[in-house]
């Protein structure tokens, strides 16, 4: 890509043949001397951010750029004698991978303890799939990548797994009350737990698109106590065992030759177009939901922006982000010290929360430990 040439000019671009690369720095190793006019090309997948004399300058969108350096060539190098003939304006391009990232697993290396209101304490295991998202290259790359040469997702996964884990256990403390009731709410876990872990992943230019609980496994005398549970739901409800049988009796019935299978026949055949109407009905408005397009709104204000915006046409906010408040949340510039919204300052890492019963760390917001399960 003649990152480090004399007389020609660059073209830089890049390709992913693994496809679990998040990052790519260009030059792989140290910094590089991209001369004035270096053309770069950036796909629909990917952004791309310029660090010139050690800062971001800029993060581009799909399409070509022309990069503009101090570095002219021949004429720099012949300037570069004093450092060895190395060119001072080192500068380097960092390729951001915005893809959709799939079929990241999580789960529970030990037992989670769960305080069961009718089983007392119980120890669980889960697991489950998550994908992830880049969509703020310049906080991704400050917050995490920092100066390596290539960041991919086993880097970040085991990380990413624990604050998982940890929100997985304070959501449970607060929505479910038995595990006995687990087998119906694996969707509304699943939903809750998305929304809990979008601002964990938000402070590092992260978005969690979709979370999948594959399984939440208690002790095998607490399944068996589900399965009594469940029987017990089925030998209540005999109400709609006895319509189910009545319905197929009638199914029956109209097959049956006769007159009396023939009246029962034209009544079904009166019924059926006003049930077909009524299905059809749900598949339009379904479809018609599903449809409808993603749109990004500005964080400050709720109103919707453009994807490639720098800025918010109602309330001026930056979109592209350098830095995330750790205490509220709001976008900082680069150079702030302090958090305007909050006074909070800016370089000021969250301090580990510990259990007061077994003194395990856990993170900073949790409400229950990891470890005991008692409330933080």
């Amino acid at each position: 890509m003649g990152t480090n040439n004399m007389i020609f000019l660059e073209n830089i671009e890049w390709f992913d043949d693994t496809g679990k690369q998040l990052v790519q720095r260009i030059p792989e190793s140290g910094s590089g001397e991209i001369k004035w006019g270096a053309q770069l090309t950036v796909r629909e997948s990917q952004a791309a951010v310029f660090f010139y004399q050690g800062k971001a300058v800029k993060a581009f969108a799909k399409g070509r750029h022309t990069l503009k350096t101090a570095n002219i060539p021949i004429l720099t190098k012949i300037l570069s004698v004093p450092w060895a003939m190395e060119s001072p304006l080192r500068s380097e391009i960092i390729f951001c991978n915005l893809k959709v990232f799939p079929n990241l697993k999580w789960g529970t290396r030990d037992p989670v303890t769960f305080k069961d209101s009718e089983l007392g304490l119980v120890r669980l295991r889960a697991f489950g799939v998550f994908n992830l998202q880049i969509v703020q290259p310049i906080l991704f790359v400050n917050s995490l990548v920092g100066t390596k040469g290539m960041f991919s997702t086993s880097e970040i996964e085991e990380y990413l797994n624990l604050v998982i884990v940890s929100r997985f256990n304070d959501y449970m403390g607060e929505m479910l009350d038995s595990v006995l009731n687990l087998p119906s709410r694996y969707d509304e876990i699943s939903k809750g737990l998305t929304e809990k872990l979008q601002n964990d992943f938000q402070h590092f230019g992260l978005a969690m698109t979709h979370l999948y609980i594959n399984s939440v496994t208690p002790p095998p005398e607490v399944q068996q106590a589900i399965d009594d549970r469940g029987r017990m739901e089925v030998l209540k409800d005999m109400d709609k065992l006895m319509k189910m049988k009545a319905a197929m009796a009638m199914e029956k019935a109209a097959e049956s030759e006769g007159g009396a299978g023939n009246g029962m026949g034209m009544g079904m055949g009166i019924m059926m177009p006003a049930m077909f109407a009524k299905f059809f009905d749900k598949e339009n408005k379904s479809g018609a939901a599903s449809s409808s397009a993603t749109v990004l709104t500005c964080k400050e204000c709720g109103q919707p922006v453009p994807e490639e915006a720098h800025f918010c046409s109602m309330c001026g906010h930056q979109q592209i982000l350098f830095k995330d408040c750790v205490k509220c949340g709001k976008h900082i510039t680069i150079n702030a010290k302090f958090c305007s919204r909050c006074g909070h300052p800016a370089d000021e890492l969250p301090v580990p929360k510990v259990c007061g019963k077994c003194k395990t760390e856990d993170l900073s917001d949790s409400r229950f430990c990891n470890h005991c399960g008692e409330r933080m």
